[in-house]
């Protein structure tokens, strides 16, 4: 995807103003930033990190070009001073994070920003936009496919998404959370997903017969998915089988869609039918307003269904639409630093977390200083240095996807689960972290 010049404007004016203070008292020293969730949204047991693709192709090409400048120069409030500086701008620091496809819980970082604090403060809007909303995205479409068990999952929301840059993003997501296809055609382009679409009840409509209709569109699309409750789903089953006879061998529906109605008759109705009449290679499609309850309630009740169109639940994550996500200074100059506000807890300092597991299986995270160690396998790791991508934290999406697979098959049953987990699953505070916040505390109470 191209790189417009006024993705540099994609920022909140008080990264622009909290930057030209920052260039007016010479604070230039490092900083580090950590982007985490304060809390999981209700009935999330965890977390699927991604976003971090974006991130990372913003800080390596983000630039203010001269229409940018010239914009900004217009508005009166901002010195020559700092429109110099944004017009050399290029992002020098580092990141470590979590891998994209990783579970994480509260309070863990997905990353950290190390880099001259006016450099790290001003990339602050663009990477919680992306990383909020695609681990959001992740997040739900992680349980959809925990629902389906193994059926085929597709991704058929662009339509209601919350704009473009949201349905590729929204695609890709799903994709990496385990969604198998997308009905968004240039996400299958830019990211290679794969495409899956059937007809629309218009074109159904369009027609005088139903049949006829299906007749029609069998010879441009002989392997089509034919959705039968445009008018009587059964009727529309039974002009499937009327088409089968009448095309014989040269038959070659690969499925029919139900979009409407009671899913777990009609497709038990449906399956049926289509047994009786030989025509078991036919699979049965269902969609029309699904999240992962719907879904799991039609898979353990024992519904003959092969395969999910999902479509605004998964892409707006309807029932949690936003996580408490941040991106908040844990350290400058050499010292951690705190925040103390009420009811938003702040570990101070560059931070990791380290993940226990015992026969292939999640036990628990310790989150800690990042000089620190703890048994298990340490999650941040090197993925830019010095404003350039390293070349292992370039895998491929298929890679993304299985890590993701992986990651989520490790965690104990209960956290896969969609009901929430009592207790949830454990992140244990290190002691160097304790220690190091009750030492800035103390001190910022001396000073005060």
């Amino acid at each position: 995807m191209t790189w417009p010049e006024d993705t540099a404007l994609l920022t909140d004016l008080y990264q622009l103003t909290m930057t030209e203070a920052y260039l007016e008292e010479g604070m230039w020293d490092e900083a580090v930033f950590s982007l985490f969730a304060r809390k999981l949204p209700p009935r999330r047991n965890y977390l699927l990190a991604a976003g971090l693709d974006d991130a990372l192709r913003y800080l390596e090409q983000l630039r203010f070009g001269a229409e940018a400048l010239d914009w900004l120069a217009s508005r009166g409030r901002f010195s020559d001073r700092l429109l110099g500086w944004l017009e050399r701008f290029r992002f020098s620091g580092d990141v470590d994070a979590v891998a994209e496809g990783t579970t994480v819980f509260a309070q863990e970082p997905l990353l950290e920003v190390r880099a001259p604090l006016p450099e790290a403060q001003l990339v602050e809007t663009y990477l919680l936009n992306q990383v909020h909303f695609q681990t959001t995205v992740a997040s739900k479409a992680a349980r959809v496919v925990t629902a389906a068990a193994g059926r085929h999952v597709m991704d058929f929301g662009l339509r209601r998404y919350h704009g473009t840059d949201a349905g590729m993003k929204a695609a890709r997501a799903a994709y990496v959370a385990g969604v198998d296809s997308t009905s968004n055609v240039l996400a299958g382009k830019v990211y290679g997903i794969p495409l899956a679409g059937t007809m629309a009840h218009s074109y159904v409509q369009s027609h005088d017969d139903e049949l006829e209709a299906f007749r029609a569109f069998v010879r441009v699309h002989p392997n089509a998915t034919l959705l039968v409750d445009t008018y009587d789903t059964l009727r529309g089953v039974q002009h499937v089988i009327r088409l089968a006879r009448e095309l014989g061998e040269d038959f070659q529906v690969r499925s029919i869609r139900l979009d409407s109605g009671d899913l777990l008759a009609l497709s038990k109705a449906a399956r049926e039918m289509l047994d009786e009449a030989g025509l078991e290679q036919v699979r049965v499609y269902a969609s029309g307003g699904l999240d992962e309850d719907a879904v799991e309630r039609l898979v353990t009740r024992g519904a003959p269904i092969d395969s999910f169109g999902v479509g605004t639940a998964m892409g707006v994550s309807s029932d949690a639409p936003a996580v408490d996500m941040a991106y908040k200074l844990v350290a400058y100059a050499g010292r951690p630093r705190v925040k103390l506000s009420s009811g938003k807890l702040l570990l101070p300092g560059a931070k990791q977390v380290y993940r226990r597991e015992v026969d292939g299986v999640a036990r628990g995270d310790v989150l800690t200083c990042r000089q620190d160690t703890a048994p298990g396998r340490p999650l941040l790791q090197p993925v830019m240095r010095g404003g350039q991508r390293l070349s292992e934290a370039s895998p491929t999406l298929e890679d993304i996807r299985e890590y993701a697979r992986r990651e989520v098959s490790q965690l104990p049953p209960e956290i896969r689960a969609l009901s929430p987990a009592r207790p949830p699953y454990p992140v244990e505070l290190g002691q160097a972290l304790l220690r190091a916040r009750e030492h800035e505390v103390e001190l910022w109470s001396a000073a005060t």
